[in-house]
């Protein structure tokens, strides 16, 4: 902690009436009155953070975004020079997975299990969107989930907390830099804390049932790598867990966050979240809200006036002590100053190489890219006849993903588009509506290449199925087509995990696509071609049919053979279908093969106090290129604690390597399993490492077959 920025905290707090207090606490938003009503409560000291989500164009070179820069200079001016005490407003934006150049969705960034790769493009969007006087963004969504049924699960990391705990730390490193007060850096806000992406049937906002045990080693492990990395902000989840909503939970938002995690930021609400606590049930009025919010640990309120209208009654009439709401304002200055508000409060536009921010994005495409089948029909010849089919193949939308706010449509390539720059005299597209005139047009091609997968507004917030079936007229299409007999090969587009058992035996192969940014589209075609290897891995398990939803790889152990996803026994998880996913977490293939050897512990044997004090099993194997081109390929590590206390997954990662290897080539990989790697949280909320053997895997995906055995002895 900076004590320098302590002791400047300490004189503004000296200063501050209890009323410029609460401003301080109070977020307002969307320009929704007039500006001079804004700019009085400005000049009274009444807002202390301004979001610019809904202001409008936000696009760098046009009228609207010069037009939003300059009031945000002039709302500062007035906070500067005409507030009492010149405090600086500071400004949150939803720059989710991009800014002006669009990244892949974080799902599918997630797919690339390259953390250096989501590092660098957050480092480009965090450029952008300081350009634009955004020193905050509401991102990185850590929520893990299980259920792609949820809307939101677009915005998270998967279901596994150890890939999940990579891509939150990598993300809030690409926010903020080596140095948060540098211009270009923007601060991160770790969402939605905590067990949002458990909501009971993928219904959003709706409650988590989750046992503290379950929280701890599945929902908050994203939350603490996001800490741990640095994050100056988290938000408040809307669902309540066990009865206790999430605005006005003392003991995860204060005793978990701030006890345990020593988190030293500042909790934001979600939009319009407190005043959800006269909903829930557990707050009688604003006033009850306000009292319940703040003093579980939420210290913005995000434009829903809970605390603008309540505090200074709930202050006077000692629900509320100045003890807390003094806290709550600390660490809402702490932030300001270490962003280096006060030093650099207006907006500065600097040149931006946005070709370059282009590139970036094409890179990061590159990795999530995931081959899921292959016939040998691909890589495509470039003297292939092809014909592009289905409406989704000249749909921009599905480059810009959802929570786009600030795109340039212009920048983003259509899928058909990209297809003929690559080949075009050789490829065509049709994307009418009516499948027999597709069909008539197929019959003139060698492949039929189907566009497939679901809109991004399918996806996001409030955005929620209760299928994951195709759309019936995708599905016509795709068995239109295959009377035909033609080679078909699908691309996916997609923001969730989709059930494709009906169709996936029509198709010779399957490209998983994502929603995947500006570049996206060229990634795809360039994988169709073979100018690029697929190298992505799933970051979800996708599912066979809707029913079997939740499903993932990190089940735990139960009685008899429930364990279906790893393969069916004679007591079977369905009557109607098999348990296992249609294609399971970490799985991916490459136009090379790789192979696995030699897998060992360096020791297989180490003492609990050991390991206790700093000691690692050193897990190692080789991955060989057995192919003839280059690629990539992800190293996965799994675990199982065979006999513990409490019933433990069946399989977990616990570190993954993503490496390129050359026609031939062969590597060592080293996995280091310590005390973090091989313990869990018990149900007393204390964190065990015990004594006994562990199955390990490394392979290419969950299902990953080469198995050795470590043991911790006593």
């Amino acid at each position: 902690m900076d004590q320098n920025i302590e002791k400047k905290i300490d004189e503004l707090l000296a200063k501050m009436t209890v009323a410029e207090k609460v401003g301080q606490l109070n977020q307002q938003g969307n320009r929704d009155r007039s500006k001079e009503e804004i700019f009085a409560d400005i000049r009274a000291g009444k807002i202390g953070s301004f979001i610019l989500s809904g202001m409008g164009s936000w696009h760098y070179d046009c009228d609207g975004a010069k037009a939003n820069r300059a009031f945000l200079n002039e709302a500062q001016k007035v906070a500067l020079e005409e507030s009492r005490l010149g405090i600086p407003l500071i400004f949150g934006h939803d720059v989710i997975h991009g800014h002006h150049v669009m990244f892949p969705d974080p799902l599918a960034m997630a797919a690339g299990f390259n953390p250096d790769m989501v590092e660098k493009s957050y480092r480009c969007i965090a450029e952008e969107a300081a350009n634009d006087g955004v020193h905050w963004s509401f991102s990185p969504m850590v929520d893990m989930s299980h259920d792609p049924r949820w809307g939101r699960c677009v915005e998270g990391p998967g279901e596994d907390p150890c890939l999940g705990s990579a891509m939150a730390a990598a993300a809030v490193r690409g926010f903020q830099g080596d140095d948060l007060s540098k211009r270009d850096s923007i601060g991160a806000c770790a969402k939605h804390y905590v067990g949002y992406g458990a909501a009971e049937g993928g219904r959003d906002y709706h409650k988590g049932e989750i046992s503290d045990h379950t929280l701890r080693n599945l929902y908050l492990p994203n939350f603490r790598a996001a800490v741990e990395a640095g994050c100056v902000t988290l938000m408040n989840a809307f669902n309540d867990i066990a009865g206790q909503p999430m605005a006005s939970n003392r003991y995860l938002l204060t005793d978990v966050l701030r006890g345990e995690m020593g988190f030293e930021g500042y909790v934001v609400s979600d939009d319009y979240a407190i005043v959800q606590l006269i909903k829930h049930g557990v707050a009688e009025d604003g006033a009850d809200a306000a009292r319940l919010a703040l003093n579980a640990g939420v210290d913005m309120d995000m434009r829903d006036n809970v605390y603008p209208e309540n505090l200074e009654k709930c202050v006077e009439d000692g629900t509320v002590s100045m003890e807390v709401l003094d806290e709550a304002v600390r660490r809402v200055l702490r932030v300001k100053f270490r962003l280096g508000i006060f030093d650099h409060p207006y907006i500065e536009c600097v040149p931006v190489d946005y070709d370059a921010h282009k590139k970036v994005a094409r890179a990061m495409a590159d990795e999530t890219v995931v081959l899921l089948k292959n016939n040998g029909i691909l890589p495509l010849s470039k003297d292939t006849y092809v014909g592009v089919m289905g409406h989704m193949q000249d749909d921009k939308d599905l480059g810009l993903g959802c929570w786009a706010c600030d795109y340039n449509r212009d920048w983003v390539k259509t899928f058909g588009d990209a297809m003929r720059e690559i080949s075009p005299e050789r490829v065509a597209y049709h994307s009418g509506s009516y499948v027999d005139v597709t069909c008539a047009f197929a019959r003139w091609f060698d492949v039929a290449v189907v566009c497939i997968g679901q809109s991004p507004y399918m996806t996001g917030e409030s955005a929620n199925v209760t299928s994951l079936e195709l759309a019936e007229d995708q599905k016509a299409l795709i068995e239109t087509v295959s009377r035909l007999g033609k080679k078909m090969i699908a691309v996916v587009r997609s923001g969730r995990p989709l059930a494709l058992q009906s169709v996936e035996h029509y198709f010779d192969a399957i490209i998983w696509g994502w929603h995947n940014g500006t570049e996206g589209a060229c990634s795809l075609a360039a994988a169709l071609y073979g100018d690029l290897n697929p190298s992505g891995k799933l970051s979800m398990s996708l599912p066979r049919v809707t029913g079997q939803v939740p499903i993932y790889y990190n089940q735990t152990s139960s009685c008899r053979d429930n364990e279906g996803y790893y393969g069916d026994g004679k007591i079977m998880n369905y009557r109607d279908s098999l348990g296992s996913p249609l294609y399971p977490f970490g799985y991916g293939l490459s136009y090379t093969t790789f192979a696995f050897s030699d897998l060992h512990a360096v020791r297989d044997s180490i003492s609990l106090d050991e390991i206790m004090n700093g000691g690692a099993f050193e897990i190692k194997v080789k991955v060989k290129n057995t192919g003839d081109r280059e690629g990539k390929e992800v190293a996965q590590c799994y675990i199982h604690d065979c006999v513990a206390r409490l019933t433990r997954p069946v399989r977990e990662m616990k570190g993954f390597n993503k490496q390129s290897y050359g026609p031939g080539e062969e590597k060592e990989i080293t996995f280091r399993l310590t005390a973090k790697e091989l313990g869990y949280w018990d149900d007393h909320r204390q964190y065990l490492v015990e004594p006994g053997k562990f199955k390990v895997w490394v392979g290419n995906s969950s299902y990953a077959k080469d198995e050795i055995t470590i043991e911790i002895t006593k």
